[in-house]
């Protein structure tokens, strides 16, 4: 089974310290209420302004992080302290909390960004280092603003989003679980599982009709992997049971072979690399949750396997998808039986 080791964090790193502090080019996410509001992406961002877009660039700052924790000896150990040193700081992190709160920024990055942002404050509230715990407690306050929220937001959404892009909740819902149970927020915790039952609890006989053109999320294994998180085995797995009954035998068919991507420089056509990785993410997720004598088990994990040989080769390379594939990369292969 690929597992991650000190060449893929390596790896994965050179990359992210290749995008996170590029500004160019630039996707805002941003709501202009009048001339004032015409700023250079770093000025808006001070310590997101790079990665192509503001999402990518916290879960690059993910992938920095996660690499920089578990592996002492990474080459690129020193130019990530320095430059997190640069940026973690008070005053910038007060100016992307700004940001967040004015009233113009209600729907600013939701919900994948607040996800992603709640991640990463997750990965540095595992760091023991000097300088790790003085990087989670410069992010803190942005943590905070995007949990509250989450509990504000949560109870007017009525209904799940199922797509396989950034509006996929039961994506959100999975990476703020993380965050939720890691810093001890059991308020968020319980907000999320009493939606995830309400969105999801009596979903069964899913029929998986994706993948989608530009999704790099798979919805029908997303969904899983969150109701995964929110319910303790023995609940998930009858769960799992109803809602895809005949994973044993390698249905649907779709879910177990992997995407074909025709054009890497189209960035939405690039998603569909992501999509492979996710799904490799989900399927160990899952596997890891069934009984060890369910035979969907193994049909699982070898599928996680088949959409990880297809997908890594292409982390890097062209812009599209090198600013944001390691990420997705470093999920699959930190979810390890």
């Amino acid at each position: 089974m690929s597992t991650l080791d000190l060449s893929h964090a390596s790896r994965f790193a050179a990359t992210a310290l290749g995008h996170v502090t590029r500004e160019y080019p630039n996707k805002l996410d941003h709501v202009i209420t009048g001339p004032q509001d015409v700023l250079s992406p770093r000025a808006l961002h001070p310590v997101f302004f790079g990665s192509f877009d503001w999402h990518s660039c916290v879960h690059g700052w993910w992938t920095l992080f996660t690499c920089y924790r578990l592996y002492p000896d990474l080459p690129e150990r020193a130019r990530i302290r320095g430059e997190a040193d640069a940026l973690f700081t008070d005053a910038n992190v007060a100016v992307e909390t700004a940001y967040v709160k004015r009233p113009a920024s209600r729907g600013f990055e939701r919900p994948y960004g607040w996800a992603w942002l709640l991640m990463l404050q997750a990965e540095l509230e595992r760091h023991e280092s000097i300088e790790g715990r003085k990087w989670a407690r410069a992010l803190k306050p942005l943590a905070n603003a995007f949990a509250d929220r989450f509990i504000t937001f949560l109870p007017l959404a009525t209904y799940p989003v199922r797509v396989g892009t950034h509006f996929n909740t039961a994506f959100a819902m999975r990476l703020t679980m993380e965050y939720a149970m890691s810093c001890g927020d059991l308020r968020l915790a319980d907000a999320l599982r009493n939606k995830a039952h309400a969105w999801y609890g009596r979903d069964a006989d899913c029929q998986a009709w994706e993948p989608s053109q530009d999704e790099f999320l798979s919805p029908a294994l997303m969904e899983a992997k969150a109701m995964a998180c929110v319910l303790p085995d023995e609940e998930f797995r009858p769960w799992f049971k109803a809602f895809l009954p005949h994973v044993a035998k390698g249905e649907p068919e779709t879910l177990f072979d992997p995407a074909t991507v025709s054009d890497r420089s189209d960035g939405k056509i690039a998603h569909l690399d992501g999509l492979n990785l996710s799904r490799a993410w989900c399927w160990r997720g899952i596997a890891r949750s069934l009984d060890p004598k369910d035979p969907a088990r193994a049909v699982a994990l070898a599928a996680a396997e088949r959409h990880l040989a297809v997908a890594l080769p292409h982390v890097v390379g062209d812009y599209m998808g090198e600013h944001w594939l390691a990420s997705f990369a470093l999920l699959a292969l930190m979810s390890e039986i």
